[in-house]
């Protein structure tokens, strides 16, 4: 069987035995703070298991994307040795939720491995938990396998437990010869030196451990079964190694062909076997990262965005060893999406930004390796000067963390030049760097968290009201907090059971309309009233349920205890909804018009504007602009109705529903759909049809993030006022350009052209000025001198755009014919200098140690290429010992070099 078909089989079996098949969850966990990434088959079913939720049936099968890079499950820097270590991996899986137990578990097991798989009986073993008698029995009878073929195991490899306390239970599974030619050896021998692989686990949950350790049998017992698609694959189809399998060889094949080489499956430390380990690493953190990226994951600084960056300069790293120095990701994820794109459609929805960002970070870090390879150059030059071997760890920190470079290329090129690199001092930088920012993440009084504490830990979650009216009367007030401005802007406070007229505090009801802030949305503002107590909203957020409302008291007095009336500004309620269905909207136009790789990064919607983050690799052109404007304003103008409905998470997302990455979702979700148009998970208030919104208006578009854009529009109002605000705007400037209406533009055209033709007069006639004498009247061979027999040109110059500096030293290097030319100038109490050498001089004259004098000289630092540099300083008044000290350093190069 193929992988395709190995799979498959493994759906078709269990869903012929009453088997719910659900589709794979993405790689980000739904609902789970605990985990960075899905790393197990089970993961997706946790609440069922901990009985949180109530599966959709009793019995699930699935194959599950999963991702080990993080935490205690982290096989990334074993990935390319290794014949069967991936960040990236399928896992099938069959799961009882209290149904059946271990009898069918272990027989369904057997009868798949066995029959419709046909691996051959006398090639297996079973194993059960030294303790666990019954699966013993059970594997004996269903299976027929002879004592020796059963092995008893320790809890440490046959005893699975959800944490230190929860459900738990012992573990059995099935193994295959790998070599079954050779005489047979005991299980514990050959599961120790490989021979004998793991290819199916059963998990029998069927324990709850208490605090103490005490283990009490669970009601309901359940199955939890793991199968690594990679690994039956590599048993099936007869290979040593998972990467032998078609899962990953067409992929090493196509990297192969790109570096101009070809796979050999070798793991040994032969050039064959460095050169494969490489292609490895590339075809394995090409699934991790072009999963990852179908999920909705970018390239970040930190989270799950930095995972994937250094899962990507990884692979960049391992191409570059192979001689790859372009981007090469993209053009092997076509091959990728060939070989999975039909068991994960989302591979191929998601191919087109993807490729777009495979080529921006590989460009990106081609780049860094470029400068940072030159830093530490310079800094190892810079090290041979003091007469060390060794990069300090500083140094080397800096390097990482100032340039991006990552500690392994450091490494790299400091072994070429014969250093080594401060390893300890390294890691004390890096520890002392973490432990600032935690300090920092930590600062503050923390009053203020330890209130909101309070405050929500003594209530329930609050009766939302405000999805079906906008005042509410009798509400009690259940927990009251007075907050005051501390010196240094924190907030500091109190629990309270009263506050009065001209205090601020938060207020927790039992029932509310204000909408808290979240999903983007701001929280509502409005009244709330008793007797003669006027009390303002200003802000409603939330936690754990309970909603926080920022309050000013106005007038008389308020009490736990109270019974208020509570109104929402109605006017600020309808504008925000308006702006929050256009969003939905605009999200809806952006994959119409530009392309179903466009995803929503991040929103804000208030009453005033919008904002809307997206991914997309390029700023969108002006027609782009325009279409997606006017697909918008096409819906409003059909007034199509918007419908909110509640059903279960996982029936909304199979119908298509847009589930935005990085929010939390229950169990049961609220869908917003526009029919035909947009369908979005959103707990956000809206517009009862697209009509009511009135317009929209696109008033910016920019790039907020690599591979993320941000568009500002305007709905309703605020829409129209800024149309006519810019039809105001434009006939002022026809007026001021004495033009009819409509030809304004050609008339700034005309206008830009001039002044660029004038600018470059401006531009020609400075050159030929400063290139000839300047204000102080030098000739232009002024500054001119031999030192050891080569020219050197030193000249203070006047003050010019820095571009204009580097050109004229070009064309005095270039009248030199063979020379140093080094200029200064000075502006605002700083002085820069710059220093051009000819290419003859090369290995005799580095113009970058002559910059570094220089800015010494004038109380700065200096630095750069051997054949183009530049210095600055803060004392101008020192620039003739600056030139002294050019002079100087090149008398000492010419005679280090043998020069005459």
């Amino acid at each position: 069987m193929n992988s395709n078909d190995i799979r498959q089989s493994f759906v078709d079996y269990f869903v012929e035995r009453g088997h719910l098949h659900q589709p794979s969850a993405p790689l980000v966990p739904h609902g789970d703070a605990t985990l960075m990434f899905t790393n197990a088959g089970m993961v997706p079913f946790k609440n069922y298991f901990l009985a949180v939720e109530t599966p959709p049936g009793p019995r699930a099968v699935t194959s599950q994307k999963c991702l080990r890079v993080s935490g205690k499950h982290n096989d990334l820097e074993n990935v390319g040795p290794s014949p069967r270590h991936h960040t990236f991996f399928e896992m099938l899986g069959n799961f009882s939720f209290g149904d059946y137990f271990k009898e069918e578990a272990i027989e369904f097991g057997w009868d798949l491995v066995t029959r419709v798989w046909a691996l051959p009986k006398e090639h297996l073993f079973a194993t059960v938990f030294r303790e666990d008698d019954d699966a013993y029995d059970l594997w004996a009878k269903i299976s027929g396998l002879p004592p020796e073929r059963i092995a008893r195991c320790g809890e440490k490899d046959n005893f699975w437990a959800m944490g230190d306390t929860g459900p738990c239970g012992p573990c059995s599974e099935i193994f295959i010869d790998r070599f079954p030619e050779l005489k047979k050896v005991p299980f514990e021998e050959g599961e120790a030196n490989g021979r004998y692989l793991e290819i199916w686990n059963l998990v029998f949950m069927q324990y709850e451990r208490s605090e103490g350790g005490v283990l009490e049998p669970l009601p309901k017992p359940s199955i939890d079964t793991g199968s690594g698609l990679e690994r039956v694959a590599a048993a099936m189809q007869g290979h040593d190694s998972n990467y032998g399998t078609d899962l990953f060889l067409p992929l090493l094949n196509a990297a192969a062909e790109l570096a101009g080489t070809r796979y050999t499956g070798s793991f040994d430390q032969s050039p064959e076997g460095v050169r494969d380990t490489s292609l490895r690493v590339i075809a394995d953190h090409l699934r991790a990262s072009a999963f990852l990226l179908a999920d909705g994951v970018l390239p970040a600084s930190d989270g799950r965005g930095y995972v994937l960056r250094r899962i990507l300069r990884r692979g960049i790293r391992h191409g570059m060893r192979l001689g790859l120095e372009e981007p090469f990701f993209g053009k092997l994820l076509p091959e990728l999406t060939s070989l999975m794109g039909d068991a994960y459609p989302e591979l191929s929805k998601a191919e087109p930004s993807s490729l777009a960002t495979y080529v921006r970070e590989e460009r990106s870090f081609f780049n860094t390796i470029a400068i940072g390879a030159q830093k530490v150059q310079e800094a190892i030059e810079q090290a041979k000067t003091s007469g060390s071997g060794i990069l300090a760890g500083p140094v080397v920190f800096r390097l990482y963390d100032t340039y991006g470079l990552p500690i392994d290329t450091v490494r790299e090129i400091a072994e070429e030049e014969q250093f080594a690199i401060d390893e300890d001092g390294f890691s004390s930088a890096l520890e002392e760097q973490r432990t600032r920012s935690r300090t920092a993440a930590g600062g503050g009084k923390g009053l203020s968290a330890e209130v909101r504490a309070v405050l929500v830990g003594s209530a329930e979650p609050t009766d939302f009201k405000g999805y079906e009216q906008l005042s509410l009367e009798g509400a009690e007030v259940i927990g009251l907090a007075r907050l005051e401005a501390g010196e240094d802007d924190s907030s500091l406070g109190e629990i309270v059971t009263s506050l009065s007229a001209g205090e601020k505090g938060l207020a927790v009801l039992d029932r509310t309309v204000f909408y808290a802030e979240s999903g983007g949305q701001v929280g509502d503002a409005g009244e709330i009233r008793t007797g003669d107590t006027v009390v303002r909203v200003t802000d409603v957020t939330k936690d754990a349920g309970v909603f926080l409302h920022a309050i000013d008291l106005v007038e008389g007095s308020l009490e736990v205890g109270a019974r208020v009336n509570v109104n929402v500004d109605v006017d600020r309620r309808r504008r925000t909804e308006r702006h929050h269905t256009a969003t939905h909207l605009l999200h809806a136009a952006l994959r119409s018009r530009v392309g179903e790789g466009v995803r929503q990064a991040g929103s804000l919607v208030e009453p005033e504007r919008l904002r809307f983050d997206f991914t997309h690799d390029a700023p969108l052109t002006p027609t782009e602009r325009r279409d997606v404007e006017e697909t918008v304003n096409t819906w409003i103008r059909q007034a199509d109705p918007v419908v909110v409905t509640s059903r279960p998470y996982a029936e909304a997302v199979a119908d298509g529903a847009m589930a935005l990455f990085g929010e939390k979702y229950g169990d049961v979700v609220r869908t917003v759909d526009v029919p035909h148009v947009s369908l979005e998970l959103c707990g956000g208030c809206h517009v009862a049809n697209t009509g009511q919104i009135g317009g929209v208006a696109v008033v910016a578009e920019r790039g907020v993030a690599s591979g993320v854009r941000r568009i500002e529009a305007l709905a309703g109002a605020a829409a129209e006022s800024h149309r006519a605000s810019r039809e105001a705007e434009l006939h002022s400037v026809e007026n001021e350009l004495g033009v009819a209406a409509g030809q304004s533009l050609s008339e700034v055209l005309a206008l830009k052209e001039r002044l660029r033709d004038t600018e470059k007069e401006l531009k020609s006639t400075r050159m030929k000025l400063m290139s000839g004498s300047n204000s102080n009247g030098d000739a232009a061979g002024a500054g001119e001198e031999e030192v050891a027999g080569v020219k050197v040109l030193v000249r203070e110059v006047d003050a010019a755009p820095m571009g204009e500096l580097r050109s004229l030293a070009d064309v005095l290097r270039q009248r030199l014919g063979s020379g140093v030319v080094v200029l200064a100038t000075r502006a605002d109490g700083k002085v820069t200098l710059l220093a051009a050498v000819t290419e003859d001089l090369a290995g005799k004259v580095h113009a970058g140690q002559l910059a570094r004098s220089a800015g010494e000289a004038v109380g700065g630092k200096g630095g750069g290429r051997a054949d183009f540099a530049q210095a600055g300083g803060k004392d101008p008044g020192s620039l003739d010992g600056a030139f002294s000290a050019v002079r100087s350093a090149v008398a000492e190069q010419l005679s280090a070099a043998g020069s005459p």
